[in-house]
C-alpha cells in the first residue's frame, strides 16, 4: 500500500474533505460503471440520482467559505486522463435523449437555447473532478478542495445542473406517460446561430422513450 493510500485512510470521516472526496469518488465510480452499459434498462434514472448526489457536494462547496490553496501556484497533477472512450459510450447508451435544449445563463436577457448532450457534459464534470482527485490522492487536500470549489462555480456546477435538468425531464416524461416532443433536428454538430433550432440536421428526439432507455425504478 502507497504512502498516499495510507494517509487516505487515517483521514476524518467526519472531516469536510473527506466527505466531499467520497462524494466525488462515489459519481466517478458510478457514472463510469453505468457508461458500461450493463443495465441500459436503469441508466437514466442511476444518472439522475448520482448527478443529484454530487450536486449535494458542489452546493456543500458553494455554500462554503472561499477555499485558499497552500501555494501560489498548482503543483502539476499530471497528463489529463482520456476521456473520449467514456463519452463515446455514454453517448451511444443515451443516444435518444443525449441531445437536449439548453440555456447557459438564465439571468442573461433574451439569451437564446442552443443544443447540449449529456454525454459531453457528463465527460466534462468526469474531467473536472478527476483534476481534483489527483490532488486529493497526493494528499494535497487543499489544493483538491480549492479546485473543485473553483471549478464548481466556473464549470462543472452548471453543466451538472443542466444535464440534472434533462435527465430529470427525460424520467419526468416516461413516469407520467408524455412522449417527448420533437427537436426539429437539433444537433450540437453544427455551428450555432440564431436559427439554431431552425436549420440544424441531425438526431430527432423519439416520440416515445422504449426499448433499452425503458427504465426501471431505482431503489
Amino acid at each position: 500500500m502507497s504512502d498516499a493510500t495510507l494517509h487516505m485512510t487515517d483521514r476524518d470521516p467526519d472531516d469536510f474533505a473527506v466527505q466531499i472526496a467520497d462524494q466525488v469518488e462515489s459519481f466517478l465510480v458510478a457514472v463510469t460503471e453505468v457508461a458500461k452499459g450493463d443495465e441500459p434498462d436503469s441508466a437514466v434514472p442511476f444518472l439522475l440520482l448520482e448527478v443529484s448526489q454530487l450536486l449535494l457536494a458542489g452546493g456543500r462547496l458553494g455554500a462554503h467559505e472561499d477555499i485558499v490553496p497552500d501555494e501560489r501556484y498548482e503543483p502539476d497533477p499530471g497528463p489529463e486522463a482520456d476521456v473520449d472512450q467514456l463519452r463515446e459510450n455514454l453517448a451511444r447508451l443515451l443516444e435518444p435523449v443525449d441531445v437536449y435544449s439548453e440555456v447557459f445563463d438564465p439571468y442573461e436577457p433574451r439569451t437564446a437555447p442552443v443544443p447540449a448532450r449529456i454525454s459531453d457534459d457528463l465527460t466534462d464534470v468526469i474531467t473536472d473532478l478527476r483534476h481534483g482527485m489527483v490532488h486529493y490522492r497526493a494528499g494535497r487536500t487543499t489544493e483538491a478542495l480549492w479546485w473543485w470549489q473553483f471549478s464548481y462555480f466556473s464549470n462543472w456546477g452548471s453543466t451538472a445542473s443542466a444535464a440534472l435538468r434533462a435527465l430529470q425531464s427525460v424520467v419526468a416524461h416516461v413516469r407520467l406517460n408524455q412522449p417527448l416532443a420533437a427537436l426539429d433536428g437539433l444537433d450540437t454538430d453544427q455551428g450555432l446561430g440564431d436559427d439554431t433550432l431552425e436549420i440544424e440536421a441531425g438526431r430527432v428526439m423519439v416520440e416515445e422513450i422504449g426499448g433499452p432507455l425503458g427504465m426501471r425504478p431505482v431503489v
